[in-house]
C-alpha cells in the first residue's frame, strides 16, 4: 500500500512538494490544500490530485506537507501531530518560540514523527563536506538573493539566513554563546540584509551574511579549520577544499577530493521524510534542532532591532 501524503500551501515551495510526491515511488498524492481555490484547483490538475480549501477536510493520511505561510505553522502542524499523522514542516518551524513549543507539545502528544524542512541538510556538496569536516575553527557564509517582492512580511533573518544558522550549529556541534549583530531595512519594512557573527562554545566563530536585495545570488560557504579548508557553493553543488601536509619543517597545501554526486535537495529531503514514516530513520532535522535554530534567529533579529535603521 502506498503512503498517503499532501501538501498543505502550494505556493512557490508547496508546489514543488507536490510536483514530487505525485511521482515519488510508494507514495499517493491524496491531496492538495490551498486557502485560495483557484491555486489549489490549479497545482492539483497539473498533479493529478484532488484539491481543497480547507485542511480540516482531509481525510487520514500518512504524512502531510506544511509549506503554508509560517504564521500558520502552529495551527497546521499541530493540528496534524494531534491525530497521529507524520509532519514534514518548512522552515522557519515557526514565528516565535512560543509557536515552535505548541507545536512539540502536539508532537509528544501523540509521538508522531515530525521533520523541519531545513533543506541545505540535503544538499549533496554540504553532505559531502561533512563527512570530513571535523572541527570547524571560522566560517563564512553568503546567502544573497535579488529582489523578488516576496517574503517581506518577514525579516531576512527568518526568510534566508534561518538555512546557515541552523547548518553552522550542526557543523560545530556546540552551543552558539555570544552573538553579534547588524542589519538594515531597505525596500521592506522589515530587514532586508543582515550580517551576525555567531561565537560557539570552545571559540569557533561564524560569520553569516544574508540578503534579499542584492544584484547576484550567492550560496557560498567558506569553513577553516586546523590543517584544512573547504568551500561549497550551495548553488552549484560543488566542493573546494585543501589540507595541509608537513613534510619535515615543510608545509605542503594539496587538494582534497571531496567527491559530490548532484542531486535535487528536495527530492532527497521527501524520501528522507518518506523513510523517516516507515521507520527506517530518525529526522535529520527534528523539531528541536528547528527550534533551536528559530532561537538563535530571534536573538539576532532583538540583536539587530536594537540598533538597526530604517531607510524612508
Amino acid at each position: 500500500m502506498p503512503l498517503k501524503m499532501a501538501v498543505v500551501g502550494v505556493g512557490s515551495l508547496g508546489q514543488h512538494h507536490a510536483r514530487i510526491l505525485s511521482g515519488l515511488e510508494g507514495v499517493e498524492l491524496a491531496a492538495v490544500v490551498d486557502k485560495n481555490p483557484e491555486r489549489a484547483k490549479e497545482i492539483a490538475e497539473k498533479f493529478g490530485t484532488k484539491a481543497l480549501g480547507d485542511y480540516r477536510e482531509l481525510e487520514k493520511l500518512d504524512g502531510v506537507v506544511v509549506a503554508s505561510p509560517t504564521v500558520f505553522h502552529l495551527e497546521h502542524a499541530s493540528y496534524f501531530l494531534k491525530k497521529g499523522t507524520a509532519v514534514l514542516c518548512e522552515k522557519p518551524m515557526a514565528s516565535s518560540l512560543e509557536e515552535c513549543d505548541g507545536i512539540l507539545e502536539a508532537r509528544d502528544e501523540t509521538g508522531a514523527p515530525l521533520l523541519i524542512g531545513h533543506i541545505e541538510h540535503f544538499n549533496p556538496a554540504v553532505e559531502a563536506a561533512g563527512e570530513k569536516i571535523t572541527a570547524p575553527g571560522f566560517m563564512e557564509i553568503d546567502r544573497l538573493g535579488v529582489f523578488t517582492g516576496r517574503s517581506l512580511d518577514v525579516d531576512v533573518v527568518y526568510d534566508l539566513m534561518i538555512h546557515d544558522i541552523e547548518i553552522s550549529m550542526s557543523l560545530v556541534k556546540r552551543p552558539v554563546e555570544k552573538i553579534d549583530a547588524i542589519g538594515v531595512s531597505v525596500l521592506s519594512d522589515h530587514i532586508d540584509i543582515a550580517n551576525a557573527r555567531l561565537t560557539f562554545d570552545g571559540g569557533c566563530v561564524a560569520n553569516l551574511t544574508a540578503s534579499r536585495i542584492s544584484r547576484d545570488k550567492i550560496r557560498k560557504l567558506r569553513l577553516f579549520e586546523k590543517n584544512s579548508y573547504f568551500s561549497i557553493d550551495y548553488a552549484d553543488q560543488s566542493v573546494e577544499a585543501f589540507r595541509v601536509e608537513k613534510a619535515g619543517e615543510k608545509r605542503n597545501i594539496l587538494p582534497l577530493e571531496v567527491p559530490v554526486e548532484k542531486k535535487e535537495p528536495l527530492l532527497a529531503e521527501l524520501e528522507h521524510f518518506v523513510s523517516v514514516i516507515g521507520g527506517g530513520t530518525r529526522p535529520k532535522v527534528d523539531g528541536d534542532a528547528g527550534r533551536e535554530a528559530v532561537r538563535i534567529a530571534s536573538r539576532i533579529v532583538d540583536a539587530i532591532n536594537a540598533k538597526w535603521q530604517k531607510t524612508g
